[in-house]
């Protein structure tokens, strides 16, 4: 495996990482800490969830599957922010949202400190100022190690970091973006941002749900898929994403490689990432998305998968979370 600083913190994160909002919903528990060992043998370190992953499922899960003392050997990521049901104080970044949520989190993780703690998407109700001190707060008391954004736009996050500056706040270190040869949409201000500001960057959905191992390469959705699951997903199976994924996965039995394993190379070796979250629903997925690690692109390769993807830095991006009015 290998490892890169998390922007310009000290903390080490493996190159590859590890999402699992699968946990407690697509897999089960057993098999959800069976893929969670699985990562940990393999020299993943970064382990993303959140609190509202299946419905919590997904933090208690872990917390059991780091139990037996694997969690000195993995880096703990969690999110707040998102909706948790009806009514008032329901989701957001307040500080009366996240003080509680933290703790909430921690029981679920059976751990006294999580060392990323993210906000999921711009709350617009809460001063930026007010989610920032809280996070603060939360880094001097020890529950948190360092803080990082999920779904802001470029100026949103600029707007937090000269916030942090000027109150002499803790910085977000790290942004979570979609970000995928199906979506380089952020490489127009926010990954430009993400270099100067020296913030790492974690791409989400870096598969396209799956569009660029060639799972959807007539156009059908195989039995078990993301869209027999989660019907809202089908929305995104455009017919120029799927040509997408159609090319890359001529392009990798080239090289002899997987379309999964070339997609996650070249991410790889975008400027600012950092880690890459990739989900699994079963243990041998970690293993078949490892071999990523070792691909050395040439630059040939990556002309290409430059050249293919290009329409895809402009337009629609491929997955955005903003649920809060």
């Amino acid at each position: 495996m290998k490892y890169n600083l998390l922007g310009r913190s000290g903390l080490s994160v493996s190159a590859l990482g590890l999402g699992t909002n699968s946990f407690g919903s697509r897999a089960d528990e057993e098999t959800s800490i069976r893929i969670l060992h699985e990562a940990i043998d393999s020299g993943i370190n970064f382990i993303d969830t959140a609190n509202v992953y299946s419905n919590t499922e997904s933090e208690r899960i872990i917390g059991k599957g780091l139990s037996v003392g694997k969690r000195q050997q993995v880096i703990l990521a969690t999110k707040v922010g998102m909706p948790r049901g009806e009514g008032p104080n329901r989701g957001g970044s307040s500080r009366r949202e996240i003080m509680e949520q933290i703790d909430e989190s921690l029981e679920r993780l059976k751990t006294d400190y999580v060392d990323l703690y993210q906000i999921h998407t711009l709350d617009k109700n809460t001063p930026m100022a007010e989610t920032l001190r809280a996070l603060d707060d939360l880094v001097r008391t020890g529950k948190v190690r360092y803080i990082g954004a999920s779904n802001y736009a470029a100026w949103e996050l600029m707007k937090a970091l000269s916030i942090s500056e000027r109150e002499h706040l803790e910085r977000f270190v790290s942004v979570q973006p979609c970000y995928s040869l199906a979506d380089r949409t952020i490489e127009v201000e926010l990954e430009p941002l993400c270099r100067d500001q020296g913030i790492g960057i974690i791409p989400y959905y870096p598969l396209a749900g799956g569009i660029l191992t060639g799972k959807y390469a007539n156009g059908q959705a195989p039995s078990g898929s993301r869209v027999d699951k989660d019907p809202n997903f089908k929305k995104r199976l455009d017919n120029d994403r799927i040509q997408l994924g159609n090319e890359v996965v001529d392009l990798a039995t080239s090289r002899g490689w997987t379309a999964g394993a070339l997609s996650l190379a070249w991410l790889m070796h975008r400027p600012a990432v950092s880690t890459i979250i990739v989900g699994a629903s079963r243990p041998e997925q970690v293993q078949s998305n490892a071999a990523s690690v070792d691909i050395d692109l040439d630059s040939e390769t990556i002309e290409k998968l430059d050249a293919i993807s290009e329409p895809f830095r402009y337009g629609q991006p491929f997955a955005t979370f903003r649920p809060l009015a």
